[in-house]
């Protein structure tokens, strides 16, 4: 007995018109709100372990101690930066895109008033291992939203795409090698930090799958 299989669901390299007009707003947008606001949850559930600091951080951290600037600032650069890259691998952005920038940071505060600061290390390991595994159930549920990465994570989608190598093997191969670089600057790492860098890249690939949403097919002219 045979069965049919079961159509592969494949993120869009879409611009913002027509991913707004790609059908299934209902789904597709409390699905990229929700996971915006559970990935800076997650960022605070790492950040209030302490016990390290996202591979990202680990590189605005380092390049701090070189630069007279703030950490949003340099957060903001190195967002820009890293959009340049964005343009020969033909990547699009869109709605999710500028939503990253501006709600991230926000539900990051909002959810830290709500954590007291553990003093035993189980409750400190707890709030890591938590904060990683929902990063990656953020990241799957914000992205295969199809409305576009945030800066970081299309340059993971956009390498995947054009390398044809898996969603896990960019993101790890990505986020070590921004530790190694932000460690080499003084940046501030931990356990925390190799944990993330070498876990993400596999939770994202086995949930993206699940959380992605399949668009309407686009009309030929």
């Amino acid at each position: 007995m045979s069965s049919t299989p079961v159509p592969k669901r494949e993120l869009a390299n879409i611009g913002p018109i027509q991913q707004l007009k790609s059908g299934r707003l209902p789904r597709r947008l409390p699905q990229l709100l929700f996971g915006l606001y559970l990935y800076g949850a997650s960022m605070a559930l790492i950040v209030t372990s302490g016990l390290g600091m996202m591979p990202w951080d680990v590189l605005h951290s380092g390049i701090i101690k070189h630069l007279p600037l703030t950490f949003g600032t340099i957060v903001t650069i190195t967002s820009f930066l890293v959009l340049l890259i964005w343009i020969p691998l033909k990547q699009q952005p869109g709605l999710g895109t500028v939503l990253n920038a501006l709600l991230i940071g926000p539900s990051l505060d909002l959810t830290r008033l709500f954590l007291p600061q553990p003093e035993e290390l189980g409750w400190n390991i707890g709030l890591l291992l938590g904060g990683i595994i929902l990063n990656g159930v953020a990241s799957a549920m914000y992205i295969g939203s199809q409305f576009g990465p945030g800066p970081r994570d299309g340059l993971m989608t956009g390498l995947s795409r054009v390398t044809g190598r898996s969603i896990r093997l960019v993101r790890t191969l990505i986020e070590v090698s921004v530790v190694i670089v932000g460690w080499l600057l003084g940046g501030v790492f931990g356990i925390g930090t190799a944990l993330y860098a070498v876990g993400i890249g596999p939770i994202t690939q086995f949930l993206l799958p699940t959380f992605t949403v399949e668009l309407k097919p686009r009309r030929r002219t």
